[in-house]
C-alpha cells in the first residue's frame, strides 16, 4: 500500500480509500498532468474538501500523494537527491485549488526551495469540474535576477507544454550555468550575509543603523577569514527582532530565494541566533546557518596552533553547541540496546549532551592547571623585577607587527582577524640596563562572544599582571573610534580599566597629511607605522617615560622622517621562558629625549 503524506487528521477510511487509487494512475512523460489525472484530483479534493497533490517523475509515475487544507499543501521532506548545483529536483507538483484561484506565493517558494521541475495548480470550478490549469518553472540564471516564470493559464484540456522537451532544456541551461560559474569558482564556501540592525534597542544601535558601513565591512572581513566568498549582503532595519526567525517570515522567504538566485551555500547572520531561532531557519532552508559567534569560533578554531590554545578553542565551541544540540533525524532519537543497554535508557541526544559536559568540564580542568603555570610564571618574573607591558586592541590593528618591529622578532603576521591567538612575549632592554617584557595578545573584537572571553580568560590574565597596556589603534581604519571604545568596553568588562595605558595610533603610513591632521589627538597618544621602524622612536620614549616613577608623564607623537631612526640594534635569543615562548633581548640606544 502506497503512503499517503500530508494533513491525514479526520479522514475517513473512505476516502484514504479514495486518495490511495490516484496512485494507479499514469500520466506520459510529455503531460504535465492528464486530462483524467486532472478531473479525478478535482473529484477527490471536493469530496474531501482540502487541497491535494500529487509529485510527478519524469517518467510519469505518481511518487507521493500530499493532503493539504483549504488553503495549502504540506509537502513531506524530500531529501537532497538530484538537488546538486545545475539540476532540478527530478519531480514536478500538482495541486488543487478549491476556489479556482492561480498560484499562491506559497507555491512559487515550494517550487524555487525544492528546485522543482515545475509547479501546477489545477483551478476547481462548479460542481467540482477540474477547469483551468496554472502553471509555473523556475529560471536559469538571467541579467533580471528573476527565479521563476508563471505561465498564462490554459484550460485542463489545453495544455501546450511538452514536459520532456521543457525541462531538460531547463537543465541544460543550469548545467551551463553551472559550468560557467566553476571557471571562476575558488573551491570556498559561497555565503550570502544578513545584517540586520534593531533601531529600538539603544544609542549605539541606532548610531549603527544609520552607518551600518562598518559593520558589514567587518562581517565581510571575518568571513574572509574563515575562508567564505561573500556573494552579497542583505541589510534589514527593524524595530524588534523576531523572536522566532529574527528577521520575519516574508525577508526569511526573500533571503532564502535570493541565496537560490546566488547558488550560496552558507547563510550568515550578524546577530547570534539563539538556538530556536537556528532551527526555525534552517527547516526553512537547506543551506548551513551560521552566526557571527558560530564564525569567530570558526576562525579561532582554524588558527589555533598550540595545545593551550586549541583546549580554549574547543570550550568554547562546547559551550556555545552544548544548548543547540538538537534531534537531527530519527537515528538520533533511537534508545540504545544491546547487554547493559535494554529498556528506556538514553537517547542518543541525551549521551551526545552528557559527553560534552564531560569534555567541558575536562577542559576548563586543564585550562585551570594552564591558568595555574602561567601564574607561576609570572611570579618568576616579578622576583626579577621585570615590567610587562601588555599589548592589546582590537584584532588586526597591527600588534604582532609593532611587537616584531620593537624586538627584531619573527611572530607570525598576516593580514587576517585573530591571527594571534596565544600570547607571545619578548624581553628588551633600555640603555640604561633596565629591562622589560612585552606581551602580544590575542585580539578583540566588538560583542566578542562571552563564552570565548571566558575560555580565554587564562590567557588574558597576562593583562592583570601588566604594568602598562599598550593599547594599539588602527588609525587607518574609518570605524576607528568605535573600535577604541570596544576594545575600552572589554577591559572594562575584565576589571581592567585602572590599568595605566599608553594609547598608539598604529598604520599612520596609509594616511595623507589631512588624514593625520584629524586623528583625535586631544588625548595623550603616539602615533606610528609599525612597519617603519625610524617611527618606533618616539613609543619607546613613552614606555620608558610611563614605566619610570616620576610624577610627570609625557607622550610623544610621531610621524615618519620627524624622529631620528633608531640606532642599529643587536638581538640574541635567551633561554625558553616555558609554554614554548622565547625572550628576544634587544639593545636600544640613543633614547633619551633631547
Amino acid at each position: 500500500m502506497q503512503q499517503l503524506h500530508g494533513n491525514l487528521t479526520g479522514l475517513s477510511a473512505s476516502d484514504k480509500q479514495l486518495l490511495e487509487r490516484i496512485y494507479r494512475r499514469r500520466v506520459a512523460p510529455s503531460e504535465v498532468v492528464s486530462e483524467e489525472l486532472g478531473a479525478f484530483l478535482g473529484q477527490v479534493s471536493t469530496t474531501v474538501k482540502r487541497q491535494v497533490g500529487v509529485l510527478i517523475d519524469r517518467a510519469g509515475q505518481v511518487t507521493h500523494v500530499i493532503v493539504g487544507d483549504h488553503q495549502k499543501l504540506f509537502l513531506p521532506d524530500l531529501g537532497r537527491a538530484r538537488a546538486g548545483r545545475g539540476r532540478l529536483r527530478g519531480l514536478r507538483l500538482v495541486h488543487t485549488h478549491l476556489h479556482g484561484e492561480p498560484l499562491s506565493r506559497d507555491d512559487l517558494l515550494d517550487l524555487a526551495k525544492l528546485r522543482l521541475d515545475l509547479v501546477a495548480a489545477i483551478g476547481i470550478g462548479r460542481g467540482g469540474r477540474s477547469e483551468r490549469l496554472y502553471l509555473a518553472h523556475l529560471l536559469p540564471p538571467n541579467p533580471n535576477g528573476e527565479l521563476w516564470r508563471e505561465l498564462p493559464p490554459v484550460l485542463l484540456h489545453q495544455q501546450e507544454v511538452v514536459c520532456d522537451e521543457l525541462i531538460p532544456a531547463l537543465e541544460d541551461e543550469y548545467q551551463k550555468a553551472a559550468q560557467a560559474a566553476a571557471v571562476v569558482d575558488d573551491g570556498r564556501d559561497r555565503a550570502l550575509v544578513v545584517h540586520i540592525v534593531c533601531t529600538g534597542e539603544d544609542a549605539r544601535t541606532r548610531s549603527e543603523a544609520q552607518n551600518p558601513t562598518a559593520r558589514v565591512a567587518e562581517l565581510r572581513e571575518l568571513c574572509r577569514t574563515a575562508g567564505l566568498q561573500v556573494l552579497d549582503v542583505i541589510t534589514q532595519k527593524r524595530a524588534q527582532l523576531d523572536p522566532r526567525t529574527l528577521l520575519g517570515k516574508g525577508k526569511l522567504d526573500e533571503v532564502v530565494l535570493r541565496a537560490l538566485q546566488y547558488d550560496a551555500t552558507v547563510l550568515v547572520f550578524d546577530k547570534e541566533l539563539l538556538p530556536a531561532q537556528a532551527r526555525t531557519i534552517s527547516d526553512t532552508t537547506t543551506l548551513k546557518v551560521i552566526d557571527r559567534t558560530m564564525l569567530i569560533l570558526d576562525i579561532f578554531a582554524q588558527h589555533a596552533k598550540s595545545r593551550d590554545g586549541k583546549m580554549q578553542v574547543e570550550l568554547a565551541q562546547l559551550k556555545y553547541t552544548l544548548p543547540r544540540l538538537i534531534e537531527k533525524n530519527t537515528m538520533m532519537s533511537r534508545l540504545t540496546g544491546g547487554i547493559g543497554g535494554r529498556g528506556p535508557g538514553e537517547t542518543k541526544l541525551e549521551i551526545n549532551r552528557r559527553r560534552a559536559r564531560e569534555r567541558i568540564t575536562l577542559l576548563q580542568r586543564q585550562i585551570d592547571n594552564l591558568s595555574s603555570e602561567r601564574h607561576e610564571r609570572r611570579k618568576m618574573r616579578r622576583r626579577r623585577a621585570l615590567p610587562v607591558v601588555a599589548i592589546v586592541g582590537y584584532t588586526n590593528a597591527g600588534k604582532s607587527t609593532l611587537l616584531n618591529t620593537l624586538t627584531r622578532s619573527e611572530v607570525l603576521v598576516e593580514d587576517k582577524l585573530f591571527a594571534t591567538l596565544d600570547p607571545t612575549s619578548r624581553r628588551m632592554r633600555f640603555p640604561d640596563e633596565r629591562e622589560l617584557i612585552i606581551t602580544d595578545t590575542v585580539g578583540f573584537i566588538r560583542e566578542l562572544p562571552q563564552d570565548l572571553v571566558n575560555a580565554f580568560r587564562a590567557t588574558l590574565e597576562e593583562l592583570s599582571e601588566a604594568d602598562l597596556l599598550m593599547h594599539v589603534v588602527d588609525a587607518s581604519d574609518p570605524a576607528m573610534e568605535e573600535q577604541r571604545r570596544s576594545v575600552e568596553k572589554i577591559l572594562f568588562e575584565l576589571e581592567l580599566a585602572d590599568k595605566p595605558r599608553l594609547l598608539v595610533y598604529n598604520k599612520i603610513d596609509r594616511l595623507d597629511a589631512e588624514g593625520f591632521a584629524s586623528l583625535p589627538f586631544d588625548r595623550e597618544a603616539v602615533a606610528l607605522s609599525a612597519l617603519e621602524p625610524e617611527t618606533v622612536r618616539p613609543l619607546l620614549m613613552a614606555i620608558d617615560q610611563a614605566l619610570q616613577l616620576s610624577p610627570q608623564r609625557r607622550y610623544w607623537v610621531g610621524w615618519p622622517g620627524c624622529a631620528e631612526a633608531v640606532d642599529d640594534a643587536t638581538s640574541e635569543v635567551d633561554a625558553e621562558d616555558g609554554a614554548g615562548e622565547v625572550d628576544a633581548v634587544v639593545d636600544a640606544e640613543g633614547l633619551e629625549p633631547t
